[in-house]
This record gives structure tokens, sequence and C-alpha cells, in this order.
């Protein structure tokens, strides 16, 4: 096995090894999965994992800072967004029990009080998912709405604890579905800029073979790309590939 791929392993490892501890490993812990998979590391050496297990949300001997993946943008934001919360009136763990129970019940105005009370906590769990590729402002819209979901949905909820847990639970998933989504649009959006790169470097190629600008048919022949693939990339450069002839191909 190549030393690199041995390496990559370690590193996952290292990374189960916090996923099981709550996102945090020692840096005995490293040293120690490293030292077994036969690398040696110096201090600098070692200094880099750390940043690379810090960008995987992984903290060294203490939870990770959620802070440490708020742009400066975000801190702003945030700040604005907590002071405009800090005018709700506070409420004591029984008083929110008693709301709880009440919007468990159906009761309109408990259920939009819970939603007063759980407005903090949104922002919280929001930060928790900080730095995975989606602004702080989106996490907490979407945290928002599935909170405004969840104060409708407690009336099977055995007790004022489970329900709460619910809330908790429904915040948190819908963020983690905004995050995979976006991950998966980015994905996505990543490949048909290749494709369209591809298309656009074939095209150049066989258009200063001719001397001419080509057309889709003969793109699709040359190269055996399908049309329908050539008009897709035309699509995504928005009609900016010089060296296709794309007159008539929008019909």
């Amino acid at each position: 096995m190549k030393e690199e791929q041995r390496f990559a392993q370690a590193l996952e490892r290292i990374c189960e090894r916090a996923s099981e501890q709550g996102n945090v490993v020692s840096e005995g812990q490293v040293r120690e999965i490293l030292t077994g998979a036969g690398f040696v590391l110096e201090e600098a050496q070692l200094a880099l994992v750390h940043e690379y297990l810090k960008g995987k949300r992984i903290g060294i001997g203490e939870p990770a800072d959620p802070f440490d993946y708020l742009t400066q943008e975000e801190t702003d934001y945030l700040d604005t967004y907590l002071a405009a919360l800090s005018a709700l009136p506070e409420a004591s763990e029984g008083e929110k029990e008693a709301v709880t129970l009440s919007a468990m019940a159906g009761d309109p105005d408990a259920k939009r009080r819970l939603i007063e009370l759980f407005l903090p906590q949104v922002t919280e769990i929001a930060k928790l998912y900080a730095g995975q590729g989606v602004f702080l402002e989106d996490l907490i819209g979407e945290g928002n709405m599935a909170l405004t979901m969840a104060a409708e949905m407690l009336g099977t909820a055995e007790n004022a604890q489970e329900a709460q847990g619910t809330v908790a639970s429904m915040i948190m998933e819908a963020m983690e579905t905004f995050i995979a989504q976006n991950a998966a649009e980015g994905k996505t959006g990543e490949k048909l800029a290749g494709r369209a790169n591809d298309v656009l470097e074939k095209a150049k190629e066989l258009a200063e073979e001719l001397g001419r600008k080509v057309t889709v048919e003969e793109l699709s022949e040359e190269t055996g790309m399908t049309a329908e693939r050539i008009r897709e990339a035309v699509r995504i450069t928005a009609d900016n590939i010089d060296y296709l002839d794309t007159k008539g191909m929008h019909g």
C-alpha cells in the first residue's frame, strides 16, 4: 500500500475516533494513531494535521469553538440578530415547561411563545453547523422554519421534555438537510462546469483545424459527444463558446 493511502487511512481513523467522542480527540490519540500507522511527525507536520482536523470541525483536546468557522460578515450578522432577540422576554425553566405543555395542547398563544423561547437555541445550533459551505443566516432561516413547523407538531409528545427534544431534533435535521442539498448542488454544478469546459476545448481544437466556427453536428460527429450534451454546455456558458456556431440550435 502506498504511503499516501496509509496516511489517508490514519486520518480517517482519527476522524472516526473523534466522532465517537463528540468530535473531540486528544493530541495523544492523534500521535498514537499516526505512530501505529508508521508515521512519526515533527511538530510542524503535526500542526498541519491539526489544521486538517480543525477543517473537519474536530477539536483537539476540547470541543472546537463554533466562532472559528464564522466569517466577519457572519459574526456581525449574528451580533445584530442576537441583539434583536435579547429584546424578547426571558423565561424560567418552569415557565418554559408550562408553555411547552400548553403548546402540546394546541394553545395558539403558547405556540407563538414557544417559538420565541427557542429562537436563541436555533442560533446556538446553527453555530455548530457553521463552516460547512452555507451561510449562517441561511442556517438560522432553515432552523426558524423548522421551529415554526415543530410548534404545530407536538400533540403526540408524552411530556414537555420529549416535546422540546422533538423541536431541537427538527431544527438540527432541517439544517443538516440544507447543508446536504447545498453540497449536492455544488457537486452537480462542478460536474456541469467541467463538461462545459470539455466542450469548449473540443470546439476550439476543431475550429482551429477547420479555420471557422463549427456546428453542433460537426462537433458531435468529431468527438462522439451527444448533441444534447453540447447544447447543455452552451446553456451553461450562456452561449459564450466562441468556436461553436450556435445559430438555430435553441429551437
